[in-house]
């Protein structure tokens, strides 16, 4: 293991009814104006947005709005809702939603004390330093958004999709209540439980020697998750399957897995241009993208995907230092998580996702993936991919 610092402020509170709590959550947090941000109808037709109002409401907190969050959030809504922060006075931003609304929320935060475009942050020309604080009531379970301090916003001129991380950005506070996720569409739920997947696999992916603790509980969610998956996939009124994925997702994501030793997210970097190019689901494009990029790196150095394999998936244990084996029982992982995808009703091809004519996309993507947002020509922490190796990725998408 590496050396780390750990610190997880982020304050849970996880059960039914949970929100109603929220005005008492914000006030604890020294808030005392706060920017409601949520996405479409839903958080209304749910009634949930009323219920948060009146808990603020009880609390003497005032609030103002700002609506239409779309999946894969844009740039523009930031800047909109920077502006409105700013003209009302908000000192706390509260999202209502799932990763994208939480992403913009965060964004809106960091932008308001911003003396610059907020877009600065997300081009990598600067970290922010100060943010408004932010609270969620969670209505997903996917990004593990809810406790970590990333934020990923596409930009409304490019089109392309970046990031940025920084500590001011974790939530002070998340409401997470299962019974909020029972109304979401089966392929939502589905993109959700990859996405939980995938964050999984690129913390395991690591060269850090020793870390046998966080391996095991990596291994220990991901066996749970392909337990919980066919439960709520079959009956979306099951909350304790509900429970255990919304649970999944925070522990994925919230830092405890990931101390102490290097990760990869080269799968995450490389399914941006599939969300900025088609407009495809986070959960749907990582579908598609981390098969191909685990096969390249089965294909380099498969010792740590074959034993994933074997303890989460069931392959039979490859003989020792025979690398032909090795890669048999790393592939044979990868089929079986394909085959978890595939379980999920999500896409498997390049072309499901941008089209028949999709391959032509390939070299400006892989291009745009290594150089563009302040990249300097890699991405991926387990093994760096130049422009040629994300081309290859790509072509291995396709059908």
């Amino acid at each position: 293991m590496d050396g780390f610092s750990f610190r997880m402020p982020t304050r849970i509170e996880f059960g039914e009814g949970k929100e109603s709590h929220v005005g008492e959550l914000v006030s604890a947090s020294d808030g005392a104006r706060v920017l409601i941000v949520y996405g479409g109808g839903s958080v209304k037709r749910s009634g949930l947005l009323q219920r948060v109002i009146a808990s603020l409401d009880r609390s003497l907190i005032p609030h103002t709005i700002l609506c239409g969050v779309r999946p894969n959030p844009l740039s523009n809504l930031v800047r909109e809702g920077v502006d409105l922060a700013r003209d009302e006075k908000v000192d706390f931003v509260l999202a209502l939603g799932g990763g994208s609304v939480i992403d913009t929320a965060k964004a809106i935060a960091a932008g308001v004390p911003y003396n610059g475009d907020f877009w600065d942050f997300y081009e990598g020309e600067r970290a922010p330093e100060t943010a408004l604080p932010v609270g969620v009531v969670l209505t997903t379970a996917a990004t593990g958004s809810e406790a970590d301090g990333d934020s990923v916003i596409t930009s409304s001129e490019t089109g392309l999709k970046r990031e940025t991380s920084a500590a001011c950005l974790r939530p002070r506070f998340t409401v997470m209540d299962p019974a909020l996720t029972e109304t979401l569409p089966a392929y939502q739920t589905a993109c959700g439980i990859f996405d939980i997947m995938s964050h999984l696999y690129e913390a395991y992916l690591s060269t850090t020697a020793e870390t046998s603790v966080s391996d095991r509980m990596i291994e220990g969610v991901m066996i749970a998750l392909t337990e919980q998956a066919p439960r709520v996939m079959a009956d979306p009124h099951d909350h304790q399957a509900r429970a255990n994925i919304m649970w999944a997702a925070n522990v994925a994501l919230n830092g405890m897995i990931g101390a102490g030793r290097e990760q990869d997210w080269g799968s995450h970097e490389i399914e941006y241009a599939l969300s900025s190019e088609y407009g495809v689901a986070h959960g749907a494009g990582l579908a598609v993208t981390m098969p191909a990029v685990l096969s390249w790196y089965a294909a380099r150095s498969p010792e740590r995907l074959a034993t994933l394999a074997v303890r989460v998936w069931g392959a039979p244990e490859p003989k020792a230092g025979d690398p032909a084996a090795l890669r048999a029982a790393a592939e044979e992982g990868i089929a079986a998580l394909r085959a978890f995808a595939d379980s999920l009703g999500l896409p498997a091809t390049l072309e499901e996702v941008g089209g028949a004519d999709a391959a032509a996309d390939i070299p400006r993507m892989a291009h745009d993936t290594c150089f563009s947002g302040g990249r300097t020509g890699t991405v991926g922490g387990f093994i760096p991919m130049d422009e040629a190796a994300v081309t290859e990725v790509f072509r291995l998408m396709c059908a």
